[in-house]
């Protein structure tokens, strides 16, 4: 079963080519070449206003802010819609920190995640004035305070409490269990914010968490969002008062006919979990999406290089790869496959959609019923999130470029490498 289209902005036009909003793909390849990742700014804005809707109905008039994890997709113009759009930002680097500065995000909107924080980075997030750092350890947070003292500046932290609930996901990104590298672990949370408490340049702001992601049930989520709750009673009630709590994100998408999170029950469900016992909590709610603003906005364009039937198999040899678009190869990821270009009177028939890297691993989609010839367009689905960020040189293969659609405007988000800018800054030993 294929993931609907219109899901994010593309439809079928008469002649069966695929279209972005008001955009022909093919013409995309035309003026851009390929391989080329394509979003759709009505797309993003949409999945941002479904999830800005449900928390405004369920918190009423209650405060909340949607901090998008730039690490899914971090290219300026995406960066851009959301800060127009009042998004608060969550980052795991300085060069994410610049990212969104340079993408005219507000610094007071920023929290800064991540467990291995450099000096400079926290002077400069420190030094501009972020939203707050959400700390992982003892030694960051001695860290935070010895550079907050040095600049004299007030460092606001909260805690990544490591809950130890199962997200029921890939292993690679669960991330709240207390074998994983993240985070405090929840038994030690209460002596960590004692010592926070008695650090100087420290103000304790909230507690966070983020167990995983591509989540399709609530039931995990819902389960940490209790432990937080309780953790923040337990703090306030010892005297340490909390200003805000952050569930994380990992909200899951539909990459064909996966089961997804009602946001809006989920949004009713986290206002609930902030007046169990019938205790008034008034705190800020902060939730960290990334793959669910982005995922099902963008896909990767592509063209067939060569047709190649053999004895066991059939393969269509594209011209994106794993270097493009690691997450088949990485998380044996599946991701829709659909021809983009004019229908034609091809013969469909089952192929592997395999990219020119040289490693067995290269296969963007196995077993892929297509009716396809040398030379058409193929669009790799739901490559919003994850995509280009993730991609790399191997092969030293330029980095793909990066189109926005807006309607039926045409925005170039990133221009495509050229191979001799991959070793413009290698030098040959004299």
């Amino acid at each position: 079963m294929s993931a609907p289209l219109d899901i994010f902005g593309v439809h079928r036009v008469a002649n069966g080519a695929l279209w972005m909003e008001d955009v022909a793909l093919s013409e995309v390849a035309h003026t851009f070449g390929t391989p080329t990742f394509v979003y759709s700014r009505a797309a993003l804005s949409a999945a941002y206003a479904r999830l800005d809707n449900a928390l405004k109905r369920a918190r009423k008039s209650k405060p909340y802010l949607i901090c998008y994890a730039v690490k899914a997709n971090s290219n300026l113009a995406v960066l851009n819609i959301f800060a127009k759009l009042g998004a608060g930002f969550d980052i795991v680097s300085g060069g994410e920190l610049r990212r969104v500065l340079a993408a005219g995000g507000a610094p007071e909107k920023v929290v800064f995640s991540g467990l291995g924080k450099t000096r400079d980075e926290i002077a400069f997030a420190l030094q501009i004035g972020i939203k707050g750092f959400n700390v992982e350890s003892e030694p960051e947070l001695k860290r935070i305070s010895a550079v907050a003292t040095e600049l004299g500046k007030i460092a606001r932290v909260s805690l990544r409490v490591n809950p130890d609930v199962d997200a029921k996901t890939h292993p690679y990104i669960s991330t709240g269990l207390k074998n994983n590298k993240f985070g405090v672990a929840f038994d030690r949370a209460i002596s960590t914010y004692q010592l926070a408490s008695t650090l100087p340049n420290i103000e304790i702001a909230g507690v966070d968490c983020h167990i995983g992601s591509q989540l399709t049930d609530a039931s995990p989520l819902l389960e940490a969002m209790g432990r937080l709750v309780s953790l923040a009673d337990e703090l306030e009630s010892g005297g340490i008062p909390i200003h805000h709590i952050c569930p994380g994100g990992g909200v899951g998408i539909a990459y064909a006919d996966e089961p997804t999170i009602d946001i809006d029950a989920y949004a009713t469900a986290l206002e609930q979990a902030l007046s169990i016992g019938g205790k008034k909590r008034e705190m800020e709610l902060l939730l960290e999406p990334g793959r669910m603003l982005t995922g099902n906005t963008g896909l990767l364009l592509a063209k067939i290089e060569y047709v190649k039937p053999t004895e066991s198999k059939n393969f269509l040899v594209i011209d994106a790869a794993m270097n493009d678009l690691i997450r088949p190869s990485l998380y044996q990821a599946h991701h829709e496959i659909v021809m983009a270009s004019a229908a034609s009177d091809e013969v469909a028939r089952v192929y592997d959609v395999v990219g020119p890297v040289c490693e067995s691993a290269d296969v963007l989609g196995r077993d892929r019923v297509l009716a396809a010839r040398e030379g058409d367009l193929v669009a790799i689905l739901s490559a919003g999130a994850y995509g280009f960020v993730m991609s790399s040189n191997y092969n030293t293969r330029p980095r793909a470029a990066e189109v926005m659609i807006d309607g039926a405007n045409v925005h170039l988000a990133r221009e495509r490498e050229r191979v001799d800018e991959l070793f413009s800054a290698e030098h040959v030993p004299v």
